[in-house]
């Protein structure tokens, strides 16, 4: 079950998963590999301190939007999930071009500045969003996202949401990144799925909800701040939900048109 978020469990069991949300080897409820050249803007947060060494430390996932800005979700740098404040884990890291967490391909960066939402409601899950200024230039191609109207919001519309999270909504986390397809459904399927409760409640104007109606394919625990994509457009990071691929309970995201003041304002280009 995904609670709240799609994130991992916390440092003091060292393996990624927050309150029940986000996927894993099969990560990605209902996915299949992929490679990251493929997707070249798909990156990992990671902490060996909090979360060991095993699949690099990745608890979240994140989106490369700039030459030298990633965003993720706010509750991925939450006390919740990291045992300690975001600013006390000392190796934060960003992973970048490495398909299997295994390894040690691609590069891991450090963020030179920190933005997390200080509105973002943990009750509600509004305003799932943090900003993060890297080190230095990835070298990758970032990914755009799709602007308010755009028209990779509309219900109906094929998309794809990518992780290196929990594969079976048990524990069981992916080490190569994967990939689900599923749609944007209309938010009034989604209110009423969510209309308010401890698990959150959805809020059209800044989130986003997908998923397939006999559920099946999904985001999970690990999963958290990673890409909901459209068409090569950016148009949702994961971010909640209740269950991993349940019928009726369909994965949330943050809005990724809301993310735009935010990153012209705290990211680096």
């Amino acid at each position: 079950m995904r609670s709240t978020s799609y994130a991992t469990l916390g440092a003091f069991v060292l393996v990624l998963a927050v309150p029940t949300s986000a996927a894993a080897d099969g990560s990605v409820i209902g996915g299949n590999p992929v490679r990251v050249s493929e997707s070249p803007w798909v990156v990992a947060l990671a902490s060996h301190d909090r979360f060991g060494t095993e699949r690099s430390g990745q608890f979240c996932g994140g989106v490369l939007v700039g030459r030298s800005t990633v965003v993720t979700a706010a509750h991925c740098l939450s006390k919740e999930v990291l045992g300690v404040p975001w600013q006390q884990v000392r190796d934060l890291r960003i992973v970048i071009g490495r398909d299997n967490l295994a390894g040690r391909g691609g590069q891991e960066l450090k963020a030179a500045n920190v933005w997390v939402n200080p509105r973002y409601d943990s009750w509600t899950n509004e305003g799932d969003m943090a900003v993060l200024r890297l080190e230095k230039p990835a070298g990758r191609p970032a990914i755009q996202i799709a602007g308010r109207g755009d028209a990779a919001y509309r219900p109906g519309t094929g998309a794809t949401v990518y992780g290196w999270g929990d594969t079976t909504g048990e524990g069981s986390y992916a080490t190569a990144l994967r990939s689900a397809g599923v749609n944007v459904l209309e938010d009034s399927v989604c209110a009423g799925a969510y209309p308010g409760s401890a698990d959150g409640t959805y809020k059209p104007a800044s989130m986003l909800c997908a998923g397939e109606p006999r559920g099946g394919r999904d985001a999970c625990q690990g999963d958290s701040g990673g890409p909901l994509v459209v068409g090569g457009r950016l148009v949702g990071l994961v971010s909640w939900g209740t269950g991993c691929g349940q019928a009726g309970h369909p994965g949330v995201y943050t809005r990724a048109s809301a993310l735009l003041p935010a990153v012209s304002q705290h990211g680096a280009d």
